[in-house]
């Protein structure tokens, strides 16, 4: 059987190692248009020089030869001929398979700002590549400007801060990290990055850019007329999937990819994960997906069922933050809060269950809210509270290893 997989993140290295684990004399193809793995979480210490090229993969030095499979990289996969079954390359060859997974991940959003599209200044940061040309382009410039204060942008943020640049954040919102803390929270890790130098510009758009006959941009234009001077840019404003190569293939998507249960899409033997099906956007989530693919691939036929996945972990100046769910109050929900001398929680409950929950501070026994928030657990008799909920509260486990919760006795 030839397994080809397009992509080397999360997903694609998990559907891997699975597909070796299940079938040893399978053939397996990698393709990717890069030409180093990493872990995108982890592009902001390269760039602040805590990691290096090689510290920023999350896979052994050995592992295409340990595992025999063939990557092909820095190759551009142009299109897919699902009836032919063969991926379509740049350079004008193609690679036949069996089983075919799409695990191309996201692309940084840029923006339709003038001058953006065009400046040799302006970047994303999603990419090995990103990093690596923001890392030069760095080396020349003092004034480093970030658009988005989400969790890429603060790393972005942090990093320049830490190679001692000069800093400005500028965000549409009126607080930084908005889709991942609440005001509270977020006001907690502004003060912590102006303390070291940072400078936010909250609650402004921005209209256009002085753009050089360098082709760079030197100025942001906000749409109050004011001007944000920088010597490079690094745009975090959202990503988009990784779609280019399904056009004429068949393959069914909307704003992602179209699987069903099993991540099959709507091609036969062509199944797809991680950030391009639009399901749970992080992490141990693409992984998961990464495996179920790979089960199905193999001719298992295991459902992927943990479609929950909003949870946001962050780590700036020592300050440690946990996010679970989307952190947004509905009509009816009750809303919980505690500040105390461990640090600041908020909860809240839809039908007496526990929807999402943010912890800031110490994090110990934080464990137990993600496993009440996935399985969707009744909380009526809680004698602490929802704030005093650990897995004391539970005895043993059911048939299937989930823990059993003392209120069903």
């Amino acid at each position: 059987m030839n397994h080809v997989i397009i992509g080397v993140s999360a997903a694609g290295i998990m559907a891997a190692t699975t597909i070796r684990e299940l079938d040893p004399k399978a053939e397996i193809i990698m393709i990717s248009q890069e030409e180093q793995v990493h872990s995108r979480c982890m592009l902001h210490k390269y760039l602040s020089g805590e990691r290096s090229e090689q510290g920023i993969s999350f896979i052994p030095e050995n592992f295409f030869q340990e595992k025999d499979v063939t990557w092909l990289k820095n190759r551009r996969v142009t299109g897919l001929d699902t009836q032919e079954k063969r991926v379509l390359l740049m350079d004008g060859t193609s690679v036949s398979y069996d089983r075919l997974l799409i695990a191309t991940g996201a692309d940084s959003l840029i923006p339709p700002i003038p001058g953006f599209r065009e400046a040799n200044n302006v970047f994303g940061l999603r990419h090995f590549k990103d990093a690596r040309d923001i890392l030069q382009c760095s080396k020349q410039a003092k004034k480093l400007l970030v658009l988005g204060s989400g969790l890429v942008g603060m790393d972005a943020a942090y990093a320049f801060l830490e190679a001692g640049k000069e800093v400005t954040v500028v965000e549409l919102a009126d607080r930084i990290l908005p889709k991942q803390l609440d005001e509270k929270a977020g006001e907690a890790y502004r003060k912590l990055f102006e303390a070291h130098g940072c400078r936010f510009i909250l609650g402004k758009k921005v209209t256009g850019t002085v753009l050089q006959d360098s082709g760079a941009v030197s100025a942001l234009v906000l749409e109050d007329e004011t001007t944000v001077e920088c010597d490079l840019i690094v745009v975090a404003a959202g990503v988009c999937p990784s779609l280019s190569c399904l056009a004429g293939s068949g393959v069914e998507a909307d704003r992602f990819i179209n699987v069903d249960l099993f991540l099959k899409t709507s091609c036969e033997d062509v199944y797809a994960a991680g950030d391009v099906t639009g399901i749970a956007a992080i992490w141990p989530c693409a992984r998961k997906q990464g495996k179920t693919a790979a089960c199905n691939m193999c001719g298992m036929k295991i459902p992927y069922e943990d479609r929950y996945g909003m949870k946001n972990t962050m780590n700036f100046y020592g300050l440690t933050t946990l996010s679970l769910g989307d952190g947004i109050a509905k009509e009816g929900d009750q809303v919980l809060v505690r500040e105390d001398r461990f640090g600041y929680k908020r909860a809240i409950l839809r039908e007496n269950r526990l929807e999402s929950i943010l912890i800031q501070g110490d994090l110990d026994y934080s464990g137990v809210y993600q496993y009440v928030i996935k399985n969707r657990i009744a909380l009526d008799c809680v004698e602490g509270g929802v704030f005093g909920l650990s897995f004391a509260d539970f005895y043993g486990t059911d048939e299937k290893g989930g823990y059993v919760w003392q209120a069903g006795l």
